[in-house]
């Protein structure tokens, strides 16, 4: 019998009862790996890239490039899984296979070397390959762990206290990222640091268009994932149904539809207010994520066949959707102003308004409004009896 069945009525009786805080706490743990390198993978290849030459539409087609095959590689994944069982087998050996291959995503072009070449196609192709080989690694490790809650417990609220543990532990990847790089960026020097240093959109916004000082690049995200961190423990204490889980969503997409405009219309004469901006939209992305993969869990059910399959394919569409939108947002990059006009009053004298803005704002604006409407119109139903206390107390 593979590990994703249940067998007989003590497992069954097992899997109904609360979890206790170290199986929660050793979940949590259990993806951090995925997590660190993913927050390393979105905060600073694109700069990687564009630091060793290769152009924002060139860096933009190897990030697509992984994102394109961690989508795929979600559903056949998800797919293997169920029929084959062992999702311990598949978390080790997508963990092995993302340790190994992601040095040598920012790694230099072995193919360069190999044919002494300096053809941007090479190079690009080259790194193409090797992101796909770690998003397909990162994508094994992913649905395996996601789907593990499943088999874990069959209560509603022992699932999305799981998930909100992983969730800590994102945070804490996060912020240990960016103390590495803290560190390593103040020990290393060279002629490209201070390119290196801008990390990703949020730290081109908030020095570009809002033009505050350098130590906001950290303390912005900082205070964007201790906000998170403290939200996600917090979801730990509740008891969760099924109409409770849409409320919590609904209201994290509400949260991000007015952080969105916000990040749009803020001007710079105003650019403090942005530490409290970042400290709701850390509120925003808990109650969204946590409840997002919880009604997963609730859609799954009792029922675990298929459960992989389930969590691969909405994956999938997170993978294509996001990686596309990165493209296209790098794409108009390379051709947008390198540093956005001085903006006071939330757009420039001339109209202008930045691709980071859009980038920050709008898009996940409009995708929360999207999210929120589809949510609200789901019939969720979860086990009742187990869920008139919360599991830890």
């Amino acid at each position: 019998m593979g590990d994703n069945e249940i067998g007989d009525e003590e497992d069954l009786s097992r899997v109904k009862s609360d979890v206790g805080r170290w199986p929660v706490f050793y979940y949590g743990v259990g993806h951090m790996l995925n997590d660190i390198t993913s927050s390393c993978w979105f905060t600073y290849l694109l700069l990687f890239l564009a630091d060793i030459g290769l152009s924002p539409r060139d860096a933009a087609i190897v990030m697509l490039s992984g994102q394109v095959a961690d989508g795929f590689a979600t559903v056949f994944t998800g797919e293997l899984i169920d029929r084959f069982g062992r999702f311990k087998v598949w978390h080790g050996a997508g963990s092995v296979l993302v340790a190994v291959s992601f040095s040598s995503v920012f790694g230099g072009c072995l193919p360069c070397r190999i044919f002494s070449t300096c053809s941007s196609v090479v190079e690009t192709t080259s790194y193409s390959v090797s992101a796909a080989i770690f998003n397909m690694g990162w994508a094994a490790a992913q649905v395996s762990h996601m789907s593990m809650v499943n088999c874990i417990s069959l209560n509603s609220t022992s699932r999305v206290v799981l998930t909100s543990c992983r969730n800590a532990f994102t945070m804490v990847a996060n912020l240990s990222l960016y103390a590495i790089a803290l560190v390593v960026f103040s020990v290393i020097t060279g002629k490209s640091h201070a390119d290196i240093q801008n990390q990703a959109y949020l730290a081109f916004y908030v020095i570009q268009d809002l033009r505050m000082a350098q130590s906001a690049k950290a303390l912005v995200p900082a205070i964007l994932y201790i906000s998170s961190f403290v939200v996600s423990i917090m979801m730990q204490e509740v008891s969760w149904t099924g109409r409770r889980l849409k409320a919590y969503f609904s209201i994290g997409g509400i949260l991000w539809i007015f952080c969105g405009a916000s990040i749009i219309l803020l001007p710079s004469s105003m650019k403090v207010f942005m530490y409290v901006i970042s400290a709701f939209i850390g509120v925003a992305n808990a109650l969204m994520m946590v409840t997002a993969v919880s009604m997963q869990s609730v859609l799954v059910g009792s029922d675990l066949n298929g459960c992989a399959f389930v969590y691969g394919s909405l994956s999938f569409l997170d993978k294509i959707s996001c990686g596309i939108a990165l493209y296209v947002l790098q794409s108009f990059q390379s051709g947008a102003a390198p540093v956005a006009p001085a903006v006071e009053d939330g757009l420039s004298s001339s109209g202008y308004v930045s691709v980071t803005r859009y980038g920050l704002g709008l898009v996940p604006a409009v995708s929360s409004l999207v999210g929120v409407g589809v949510t609200l119109t789901m019939k969720l139903h979860t086990h009742s009896g187990s869920l008139t206390k919360p599991l830890l107390e």
